[in-house]
């Protein structure tokens, strides 16, 4: 074996050994975020139209409201700067994981029917048929967004942080303290939201204008995550993620609308679909949570 196949052949072994080397798995080690395109590098045709529109429905979710939004959120509540922001569900590293197996679904989900979930769960809504111009544009959207990600890695900034479980178990009691202090300001004291001209300037986090008992956001885990990393707005990871998890608590102890995937009566709901990380069907002052028919 002459030393140029010799070295060719060590080089291939060693990349098989360290997946970590290759451009792919360079991202999975590197901790820094992916930078998504500017709006100034879109084209000036019907595909930047298409993403244009795609924003804008993301942004402005409420457009939609009586035809595939049910509620008073935008995509843009929970997926911060437009679905650009790390450690708040970015749609630039959501794209490129999907079709992906969900437990939720128990099934291989596209991120077309991924986001008609976001519909009938976080918007309170009905999902975009297939094709229509609403999923396609907000699929343009997600797809420009991931412009040069590698597809199929865990990109850092993916989703909201996991929190190791807190110290002390979550209180509703304490999470009201640390809402009042730190989110009542926006959100208000009844968590209503804030509205200016007829529009939510601050989403509302429970009640009937909120997302149901189906979103991802009704897990306190998941909601912890969120709190910690971008709220206060102005002051992200200011919390401790014991008051993450407390805050968290409080939020998701209230009441919302009924998860779509009620099966008759909450405790058989409960069993199917809300067996951990959720009170859904838990009793908080004499109210047995989820108990909304609508």
């Amino acid at each position: 074996m002459t030393n140029t196949v010799f070295l060719r052949s060590l080089s291939v072994a060693l990349l098989a050994w360290m997946p970590w080397m290759t451009p792919a798995g360079a991202y999975a080690q590197d901790k820094t975020p992916f930078t998504p395109p500017s709006e100034a590098s879109l084209p000036s045709d019907k595909f930047g139209d298409m993403v244009r529109l795609g924003k804008d429905l993301f942004v402005h979710t409420h457009k939609l409201r009586g035809k595939y939004v049910g509620n008073g959120l935008t995509c843009a509540n929970c997926h911060l700067d437009a679905g650009r922001h790390a450690n708040s569900a970015p749609l630039w590293a959501a794209y490129t994981i999907y079709p992906a197996y969900r437990k939720k679904t128990d099934d291989v989900s596209t991120f077309e029917q991924r986001l008609q979930g976001c519909f009938k769960y976080s918007m309170n809504g009905k999902a975009p048929p297939p094709g229509s111009l609403e999923l396609t544009a907000l699929t343009t959207y997600s797809y420009w967004l991931a412009t040069g990600a590698p597809v199929g890695v865990s990109l850092p900034g993916q989703g909201y942080p996991k929190l190791d479980k807190p110290a002390q178990p979550p209180n509703i009691a304490r999470g009201a303290k640390i809402y009042a202090a730190n989110c009542a300001l926006c959100h208000g004291e009844n968590g209503g939201g804030t509205k200016a001209e007829g529009a939510y300037v601050f989403p509302p986090l429970w009640g009937q204008d909120s997302f149901n008992w189906g979103a991802g956001m009704h897990r306190v885990d998941t909601a912890a995550g969120f709190i910690k990393a971008n709220m206060p707005l102005s002051k992200p990871n200011s919390l401790s993620d014991q008051e993450a998890w407390d805050v968290a608590t409080f939020v998701n102890s209230q009441e919302r609308p009924q998860d779509p995937r009620f099966r008759g009566n909450v405790a058989a709901t409960k069993k199917a679909f809300h067996d951990e990380q959720c009170l859904y069907g838990d009793n908080v002052d004499g109210h047995v949570l989820g108990s909304r028919k609508k």
